[in-house]
């Protein structure tokens, strides 16, 4: 499998991926906020994993953070982010990315693994239902602190 643990080194390469994921998506990026979270993420295992997709060269990368819930039993996590740069999709990638992202869930003791999809996403809403992942009725809804 090309995922490996990101480390230091790896982040000026994903920060530049981050930019174009956030880009494609209209998302707003800071790229001293990205730096920062970046290297916190990848410094303290406890907040985290952060793989890089690494064929001969990085082409893409998958977030999972941590946190806890009572609904689900405990310890849970969420798919961040996973982003796998253009030339490189329809290849298997997203799929062997929730693979990773659920292995390392299971060896860190977590219940359930969360994602999120832009509702117009039809091609990785299909990949994730595919994968065992279903919709709820709920609405994610956030604020910035």
């Amino acid at each position: 499998m090309p995922f490996r643990p990101a480390t230091p080194a790896d982040v000026p390469v994903l920060l530049r991926m981050q930019e174009r994921f956030y880009a494609d998506g209209g998302y707003p990026f800071s790229i001293s906020v990205a730096e920062r979270a970046t290297r916190e993420l990848i410094a303290d295992s406890r907040f985290g994993r952060l793989f890089v997709i690494d064929t001969t060269d990085p082409v893409g990368y998958l977030v999972i953070t941590f946190g806890f819930s009572l609904e689900f039993g405990g310890r849970d996590a969420f798919v961040d982010e996973l982003y796998v740069s253009e030339p490189w999709r329809g290849r298997g990638l997203g799929v062997e990315a929730l693979a990773v992202a659920e292995a390392a869930c299971r060896d860190a003791g977590i219940h359930a693994l969360h994602l999120e999809v832009e509702h117009e996403n039809e091609r990785a809403r299909a990949l994730y239902e595919r994968s065992g992942y279903m919709a709820h009725t709920r609405h994610l809804m956030t604020k910035r602190l």
